[in-house]
């Protein structure tokens, strides 16, 4: 009973996850657009740069606002509309709103392209917009409804509000007195402290929102890595998958071996010499002067594979030797299908010659 428990929370234990992503699954879940992102930094960045644009353009805007309404209460107020002109005078406002427009959204595409790469990198994948239909299951909609995650942004969006509500009271508590007094100005006076207000307010709301979504990241980080988070059982299996099952791979190094022991074997019954230990080592020799510069081994083994050689080349009739320094320093020094090491040839030849000499026949040079 006490085997089966400890059993049961090793297998538990196996299955918490404890241990950091894998590489593979962190490219995974990037290809799937699953990364860590704050949604709201690109936004407060835009926030932030477009006030910051009125301020260092404000000279462009006040002259293609001017010339807008000037032209709208001095020329196209008294002007007489007809088919002929109404496209032209049409082309003209849109020229100038397109033209007061431009920065603005030249500045929101690049500073939310940047808020976007400066969080995960250029990333390009239409994994999110697939069809799932998990996404439209009520009872899943319930649950993320009401979940932590859902509370946490609720509670985020609250401390925002309440934080732009104080920075508007701090602003307008300053200036009250000012405010107050704002009747009796001129209406370019007017039009100057409202739009210094407004931009010290945007830019500073701005940046208080970086600020946030900054530590939002942050967090989103934590749970991102938080969820891809592994078992020691998920990082076994995926390492089975990327390697290859390690039971599957001794099989197949194992059938490979035996293959390689046969052909070996099926070489042996060719050898024109076994040399021997006479019991630890067995080499098998061959040399054809027409086609070998020097004798080559085509099988060697020791103990049972070399008594397997011995039984082999006993049946067919191959010579066998024995000489231990000999068989020891081939086996050690070459491998299957290399020629003897050139320091060897003096006592390979004396061992061939012996060989042909009980054979009858001659060697060839």
């Amino acid at each position: 009973m006490r085997n089966y428990r400890l059993e049961l929370d090793l297998q538990l234990f196996s299955q918490e996850k404890t241990e950091q992503a894998t590489p593979k699954k962190k490219s995974e879940a990037r290809k799937k657009g699953q990364v860590a992102k704050s949604s709201d930094l690109a936004g407060s960045l835009i926030l932030m740069f477009v006030f910051m644009g009125f301020m260092m353009l404000g000279g462009y805007f006040k002259e293609h606002i001017m010339m807008l309404f000037g032209n709208l209460f001095e020329n196209w107020i008294t002007m007489d509309i007809t088919t002929g002109n109404v496209m032209t005078l049409f082309n003209e406002i849109a020229i100038e709103l397109l033209l007061i427009l431009m920065p603005i959204f030249a500045i929101t595409v690049v500073i939310g392209i940047m808020g976007n790469v400066i969080q995960f990198g250029f990333l390009l994948t239409g994994e999110p917009l697939k069809m799932q239909l998990n996404k439209v299951n009520p009872i899943n909609g319930f649950k993320q409804i009401f979940s932590a995650k859902t509370l946490v942004e609720f509670l985020k969006s609250i401390l925002k509000l309440l934080i732009i509500g104080v920075l508007v009271f701090m602003a307008i508590s300053k200036e009250w007195e000012r405010i107050l007094l704002l009747a009796s100005l001129p209406i370019q006076q007017i039009f100057t402290f409202t739009a210094g207000l407004t931009l010290k307010l945007g830019i500073e709301i701005g940046a208080v929102l970086t600020a946030l979504a900054l530590a939002d990241y942050f967090y989103q980080r934590y749970e991102h890595s938080k969820s891809l988070k592994m078992s020691k059982q998920d990082i076994k299996d995926e390492h089975k998958k990327s390697e290859g099952d390690p039971l599957i791979k001794g099989r197949i190094r194992e059938r490979q071996r035996r293959m390689a022991f046969q052909r070996m074997m099926q070489e042996v019954p060719n050898a024109d010499v076994i040399i021997t230990n006479p019991t630890h080592f067995a080499i098998a020799l061959k040399y054809d002067a027409s086609k070998m510069e020097a004798p080559k081994i085509i099988a060697k083994g020791m103990d049972h594979v070399a008594l397997r050689i011995r039984e082999i080349a006993k049946e067919n009739g191959v010579v066998m030797m024995e000489n231990k320094p000999l068989a020891r320093a081939l086996y050690e020094r070459a491998e299957i299908g290399d020629v003897i090491p050139p320091d060897l040839f003096q006592a390979v030849a004396e061992v061939l010659a012996y060989v042909y000499k009980m054979k009858g026949r001659v060697k060839s040079s």
